[in-house]
């Protein structure tokens, strides 16, 4: 079994790793100190079982939690300061929990039980997997929808280029709306992206946001790394106006879907047009909702084709999911709501 630990403190994450090692089933593939080397720890390897320290810098432990257990369907075992913290690890995606004992209890007996939980976290995961239930959505009302859209925003993290980059492509020629795009990315990489894109989406335009630029129509305007792309006003005309703004990070995120989703409900509401595509967490959740509260429509990427189906997962989960597709269909939906 390959174990992905994660604990503050390097003394326990020690400990941990040479009293494993002693049993041959199984095997450290990462030992990382806060929750944004998780995060990384969990896209790139993989992991059968992860122990999570609940104290862990630099972690929301609902988003970790439940983007890790309840999107990802991989097994946390969680250290808990109390029996109150457990419990509620394991109601936010935790399968099971064991208190942190002291450094002096890393004993004989606590590994045993730990490495016995492990098991049995990891049996009971891979035994319910095979029949679990595949997800399909059908919406009776999707052919309900008749408002006239003005703008269209797209939202995504990992395995987003790929994703976006396919529906760019299904969207065709003079498409007739302003598309407005976050992705989280790194510092240095957006402009290589969107470079990528435009090479591979060549029936549309696409180029980073600048602040007070006007939003186009058959344009693609992504949101550069470490800034959150957000509608200033929207012109007489419908044109929307963009800011880029340096605000406080959102769960930990900027730039954040649900800026973008949030402004885009606040100023077109029932002329919203939104797509949440793959990727890890609950970032656009809250601003799905927010779209579909105010009339507009939401249009989300179905776990058959999402890398991670944390975001479109948490969509649903909130209500804020109007349409869930396999990305194939996504482009073709899109261009039926926009004729009618």
């Amino acid at each position: 079994m390959r174990i992905i630990i994660a604990d503050a403190s390097a003394i326990v994450r020690t400990i941990l790793e040479q009293n494993l090692a002693d049993y041959p089933e199984i095997k450290i593939v990462s030992s990382v100190s806060n929750g944004t080397k998780l995060i990384n720890s969990v896209q790139n390897e993989s992991a059968d079982v992860v122990i999570i320290d609940l104290g862990l810098p630099y972690m929301d432990e609902l988003d970790v939690l439940g983007s890790v257990g309840k999107s990802m369907q991989l097994p946390i075992l969680a250290f808990a300061g109390t029996q109150a913290d457990g419990i509620k690890a394991t109601t936010s995606g935790a399968k099971d929990f064991m208190l942190k004992p002291a450094l002096n209890s890393y004993n004989k007996d606590f590994f045993y039980s730990l490495v016995k939980k492990i098991k049995e976290i990891a049996n009971e995961t891979n035994a319910s997997t095979p029949n679990a239930e595949k997800r399909t959505f059908e919406w009776p009302n999707s052919e309900k929808c008749g408002q006239s859209f003005k703008v269209l925003c797209i939202g995504a993290s990992t395995g987003g280029p790929s994703a976006v980059s396919e529906v760019l492509s299904g969207l065709g020629n003079n498409f007739p709306l302003p598309v407005l795009y976050t992705q989280h990315i790194e510092i240095g990489a957006d402009e290589k992206l969107a470079q990528w894109l435009s090479g591979t989406c060549k029936n549309i335009s696409i180029s980073i946001a600048k602040d007070g630029e006007e939003a186009k129509t058959g344009h693609v305007y992504m949101a550069p790394a470490d800034t959150h792309l957000i509608i200033d006003y929207v012109k007489p005309s419908g044109i929307p106006v963009l800011r880029l703004s340096h605000e406080e990070p959102e769960r930990f995120l900027r730039p954040a879907v649900n800026k973008l989703f949030r402004s885009a409900a606040q100023f077109y509401k029932k002329n919203c047009l939104a797509v949440l595509l793959t990727g890890m967490g609950m970032d656009g959740a809250d601003g799905c909702k927010e779209i579909c509260v105010n009339g507009g429509w939401t249009i989300v990427e179905d776990k058959s084709t999402c890398a991670v189906f944390g975001m479109p997962a948490a969509a649903i989960e909130a209500g804020g999911a109007k349409e869930v597709l396999p990305r194939g269909n996504i482009a073709k939906r899109v261009l039926e709501l926009v004729k009618t």
